[in-house]
């Protein structure tokens, strides 16, 4: 029987291993505080010069890509993270039964406290420091070196998942309760690596004991690092401007909120498609540990350099569009919950479903209703908010006395101007494929989630689609 491939198959994998990271790159270069965001030669390609763009980027080099400083440093943060994860007081949860054992894992979960633990400390030396606290400039100088530690870190995890994932026993039972992700032994090398082959790995270190490597990757030093490197661009912006723009305090608000409710609910997780299906490997190590802090704080990045001013209608606007979000996702998840645990409870008693074979209740009603998947758009809107603070993005940077000099809306930042000019509108490329990307991801992740059911229910998932007919957002999709 053919294996079942997903993300493009083999060709697919191998473009997202070798695609992403250097589209990280990309981001941090063409979008920057030297020239501009987009570089000025990327607004002309007619004239384009290859050493006049490294000289817009600040190309340092491929060697000056990676500093052996910048990993140890980065190493040091991931070990704390763990050092944390161990002392500090946890909650332990089971998750769902394994489908070769019939049987739980367990799980330690603090990652909330030990995310109040990093900015705790961050506080402290910001107060002691002000802007010039080390974590924020050293994040600022060494933006680069820290993604490529990042990338190398992520990719030496999956090496090593791989790995050790042929030493799993699949003459299930097995004493370690250790299985291979339903799709992730296709037998091709490098769909496997990304898609990840073991389900659920984990290492018995000493004095540490056994750590769940997905789980733990997945709730911490990205996530954390996502609100620590927001911040390191507010602290940049105030050295370079004296002030801190409403904006970019927004964003940072609204990002943190996101992650420190995620790292609060975090067993929330247990029934998630990552945890419970995909295997661990370089999609998730990846994600985890580069893709989530570097893209997801490019808003912030940008206007540390232009900040941008929203007024309180504009703060007013991007709160109700959040909060919005937000209640979808929370409301609609809470009605799953409660219909599963307590079905006769009076805010559930009296809604439709259909009952499945295999015992199963499908809602019918109520937010589940409106679509399969209403909480994906939930999510979705309330991530929205995290781009529009950007505006009508872009900006250029030329010397003092330059004829932008007097445009609207234009800055000085260290006797240089920053003023839109010919940028305005460019810079969205990078401040709102967020938005995009995270739309694409949603509806992926909804049709991988249609397969699954359809094998789960068979008959009665089609039942169940013909009176829930819209996958995630009503009337349109």
């Amino acid at each position: 029987m053919a294996p079942h491939y997903e993300f493009g198959g083999p060709i697919g994998a191998a473009g997202i291993v070798v695609g992403l990271p250097l589209l990280l790159y990309t981001f941090a270069f063409a979008c920057n505080d030297i020239s501009g965001c987009p570089a000025p030669s990327l607004l002309d390609p007619s004239s384009f010069s290859l050493e006049s763009f490294k000289s817009e980027v600040g190309w340092p080099g491929f060697s000056g890509l990676h500093s052996w400083e910048v990993t140890g440093v980065t190493l040091g943060y991931h070990f704390f993270s763990l050092l944390l994860w161990r002392i500090l007081p946890a909650e332990e949860v089971l998750g769902t039964k394994l489908v070769q054992h019939g049987r739980p894992l367990k799980y330690r979960m603090n990652a909330f406290s030990a995310t109040i633990v990093h900015l705790a400390i961050c506080a402290v030396g910001t107060y002691l420091k002000g802007a010039d606290f080390i974590v924020w400039t050293y994040i600022a100088d060494n933006y680069v070196q820290l993604l490529t530690a990042n990338i190398l870190i992520s990719t030496v995890l999956a090496i090593f998942v791989y790995v050790k994932s042929f030493s799993v026993d699949t003459n299930y039972p097995n004493k370690d309760m250790r299985e291979l992700a339903a799709g992730g032994h296709t037998g091709n090398l490098i769909y496997d690596f990304y898609i990840g082959r073991e389900l659920n790995p984990r290492v018995t270190l000493p004095f540490f004991g056994e750590i769940d490597l997905k789980t733990f990757n997945e709730m911490r030093q990205g996530l954390t690092g996502w609100i620590i490197m927001d911040l390191a661009f507010i602290a940049k912006q105030y050295r370079n401007y004296g002030y801190v723009s409403d904006s970019i305090v927004f964003v940072t608000a609204f990002q943190a909120f996101y992650v420190l409710d995620g790292q609060y609910l975090e067993a929330g997780i247990m029934t998630m498609m990552d945890i419970t299906t995909d295997g661990f490997g370089f999609m998730l190590s990846f994600g985890d540990l580069a893709w989530v802090p570097f893209l997801y704080s490019t808003q912030a990045r940008y206007l540390s350099t232009y900040p941008v001013h929203l007024g309180w209608a504009g703060v007013a606007a991007a709160s109700a569009v959040f909060a919005t979000g937000l209640y979808i996702f929370r409301a609609a998840n809470s009605q799953k919950s409660l219909f599963r645990s307590n079905p006769n409870d009076p805010k559930v008693a009296n809604l439709s479903y259909l009952q499945t074979k295999r015992g199963t209740k499908l809602l019918t009603a109520g937010w589940w209703g409106k679509s399969r998947h209403i909480n994906y758009f939930g999510d979705w809107l309330q991530a929205s908010p995290f781009s529009l603070p950007t505006g009508i993005s872009g900006y250029t940077i030329l010397s003092a006395g330059s004829t932008v000099a007097t445009a609207h809306a234009a800055k000085m930042l260290d006797g240089r101007v920053v003023a839109q000019d010919q940028a305005r509108g460019w810079g969205i490329l990078f401040t709102y494929f967020y938005v995009l990307y995270f739309a694409v991801l949603l509806i992926h992740r909804e049709g991988r989630d249609d397969v699954a059911c359809a094998k789960k229910y068979g008959d009665d998932w089609d039942k169940y689609k013909k009176q829930v007919k819209y996958h995630i957002l009503p009337y349109v999709y």
